[in-house]
């Protein structure tokens, strides 16, 4: 799912801020949660808190998708811009320079601060915990900063410490605040193209293949039709398909899964001139990644999820928390053809309970493992629609 790849803010700020830690300290280590592969980090804001943000290098700065953390808000002194995503709405938002921040020791005063009136992406029911946010590049650029995925761990520290870096050196570009970088893809047999990028922490997918030379991305024969993720105005349309080899400097990788979205919703959206595409979480977690924005360099070192195989879910339906309580679990698009849409599910449909086992006792994050886990796999569902308890057997399916 593109969470956050899926938004572009129509606004600039005079200045940037940056992050400090107290007195001579030069470093810290916090932990963070990994949930559908993005960094939920904990994070003060003017002085209450912890609320939960992501750690987001897709976008520049602050987001606070829920307001209701801000006292005495007076949206009418705030200057208002035009918040946009991959779809055809446009929202309104307001900007503020007046939100202290604090993540671990490390704080930021006056911090650059998008405020959206309601939480158009509903995040906090697609990651199964309340989200207040994204955090981004005012962050990344304060420090050197070591995204450790395979311990759930980032250290940051100031860039006059002394730093062991560990791994491949290799070159990125900071544009417009994000971070990108080249990698090589093969197209078919013997042909490879360089892609430039956006290493996107806030998107949960591998890879989004959108633009080659001012038109579409070429799509893999074998393709299936899918719902790529959320913008403000609902699903991203587009294919899903396998990469047959990709490299980062001298990683390489084989059957990628990934996304291709429809070139002409997004071309409107996007200056592609850019960008070839989107890089995820789904890769970079396979990285412990340390990186420099102020030297325009990351290390990459691979860890222990560099050999687990990509798989895309097997099942062919998003699923969420519902937006008032957080505990429903409801059932969002079915791509067509697929295992969920064979069985007879439906949006909307509630999910009481999996293999007799309540809904309850799973987590998002688990869910959304169960339906990449096994092709043939049967899943026997408890759903609630109109008003009656049905029961529905989906045999899970490898379609890519």
């Amino acid at each position: 799912m593109l969470f956050c790849a899926a938004l572009v803010l129509h606004f600039s700020f005079g200045f940037t801020q940056d992050f400090h830690l107290p007195g001579k300290q030069q470093k810290q280590s916090l932990t963070f949660r990994n949930i559908k592969n993005l960094i939920v980090i904990p994070v003060m804001v003017n002085g209450k808190g912890p609320y939960n943000f992501v750690l987001d290098t897709g976008v520049g700065p602050m987001i606070i998708t829920d307001p209701s953390i801000i006292d005495s808000l007076n949206f009418s002194k705030l200057r208002k811009i035009v918040v946009s995503g991959l779809g055809v709405e446009t929202v309104e938002a307001f900007i503020s320079q007046n939100i202290h921040v604090q993540v671990g020791r490390a704080r930021a005063d006056y911090m650059p601060t998008a405020i959206l009136k309601e939480d158009f992406f509903n995040l906090s029911g697609h990651l199964g915990i309340k989200i207040y946010g994204l955090i981004g590049y005012n962050f990344f650029n304060s420090f050197i900063v070591d995204v450790k995925y395979s311990q759930n761990r980032i250290i940051f520290s100031v860039f006059d410490a002394k730093v062991k870096y560990k791994g491949s050196r290799m070159p990125i570009d900071i544009e417009n605040q994000k971070p990108y970088i080249i990698a090589q893809i093969e197209l078919k047999e013997g042909e490879t193209v360089p892609a430039r990028l956006l290493m996107d922490t806030g998107a949960s997918h591998a890879i989004s293949m959108e633009m080659l030379n001012g038109s579409a991305f070429p799509i893999p024969e074998k393709r299936i039709k899918a719902n790529l993720g959320m913008s403000l105005s609902g699903q991203i349309k587009g294919y899903v398909g396998r990469l047959k080899h990709l490299s980062l400097g001298r990683y390489e990788f084989k059957d990628v899964v990934s996304g291709f979205p429809d070139f002409e919703t997004i071309s409107e959206k996007i200056d592609l001139k850019f960008r070839n595409g989107n890089l995820g979480g789904e890769l970079m977690r396979k990285f412990d990644i340390q990186f420099n924005y102020r030297e325009k360099f990351i290390y990459l070192k691979p860890n222990s999820f560099s050999k687990v195989p990509f798989e895309h879910d097997m099942i062919g339906m998003v699923v969420y928390l519902d937006q008032n309580e957080f505990k429903r679990v409801m059932i969002g698009e079915i791509d067509e053809n697929s295992p969920a849409e064979k069985a007879g599910l439906c949006p909307n449909d509630e999910i009481l309970g999996v293999n007799f086992k309540s809904i309850e006792l799973y987590s998002l994050n688990e869910l959304t493992d169960m339906f990449k886990s096994k092709s043939d796999r049967s899943l026997i569902f408890e759903i609630y629609r109109d008003q009656k308890i049905i029961y529905k057997i989906v045999r899970l399916e490898k379609r890519i």
